[in-house]
């Protein structure tokens, strides 16, 4: 490299807030929609880091109480028809199906099994949606971010070459920032991509655990219940 190059290279500040503020207007709207992607991408995973937390200990907790040794009815009068859990909440859909069910002689109103397998397996759906809210975006982030920031470097390489020509000077001084602006997008891309699909797939699988928790609890329950039935 010549010393006029090199001098010329010196000069040319390649921060990222210089590389953002060089780039065409197309590649700045890729480059903030890549941030905004990222920062929600984050968000939702704590959101939902707390969420499953208090999730598993809620669950952890109430299984105690419900292994206790304590009748179910005493338990359901303690919690309520509208307890603030997700197991409780399964838990009192299954009772109040139970009681429903209960005629004034003392017997159960036929398939009364089937109607409280029912009403749990709708509670359980409703906190199951409620779990993997928001990991759809993890996915299309991780799934479309990289192609986004290619497009942007796409785009800006262009205007590079656009730039080359109308100068007609190839120095490596000339070239060099328009190509690094372009790289920007891809490494932004990158950057957005790859947590969102890491932590997409660790949280797709502690909703599914969460979910198991509250299938195998409701099922532990309806046992209980199905040999009241048969007595």
């Amino acid at each position: 490299m010549n010393p006029e190059t090199a001098a010329m290279a010196a000069e040319i500040d390649f921060s990222l807030m210089a590389l953002f503020l060089r780039a065409t207007f197309t590649v700045k709207i890729v480059m903030i929609l890549l941030v905004v992607m990222s920062i929600w991408a984050w968000a939702i995973t704590i959101q939902k880091v707390i969420v499953y937390r208090a999730a598993r200990k809620e669950l952890a907790e109430f299984e105690k109480v419900f292994w206790s040794g304590q009748a179910l009815d005493d338990i359901y009068d303690q919690i309520g028809p509208q307890p603030p859990g997700a197991a409780q909440k399964i838990f009192a859909a299954g009772m109040t199906e139970w009681r429903r069910s209960q005629r004034t002689d003392g017997a159960m109103i036929p398939n009364a099994g089937q109607r409280i397998d029912r009403v749990m397996d709708l509670s359980i759906a409703r906190h199951t949606e409620g779990l993997s809210g928001g990991l759809s975006f993890l996915a299309t982030t991780g799934a479309t971010a990289p192609f986004i920031g290619l497009f942007g470097t796409v785009w800006g390489i262009k205007h590079a070459f656009e730039q080359i020509a109308i100068a007609q000077n190839t120095n490596l001084a000339v070239v060099a920032p328009g190509i690094a602006e372009a790289l920007l997008a891809t490494g932004l891309g990158l950057l957005a991509a790859i947590p969102a699909v890491v932590f997409y797939n660790k949280l797709s699988a502690d909703s599914d655990a969460i979910t198991g928790g509250y299938e195998a609890f409701a099922d532990e329950f309806s046992t209980i219940l199905s040999r009241q039935l048969e007595t």
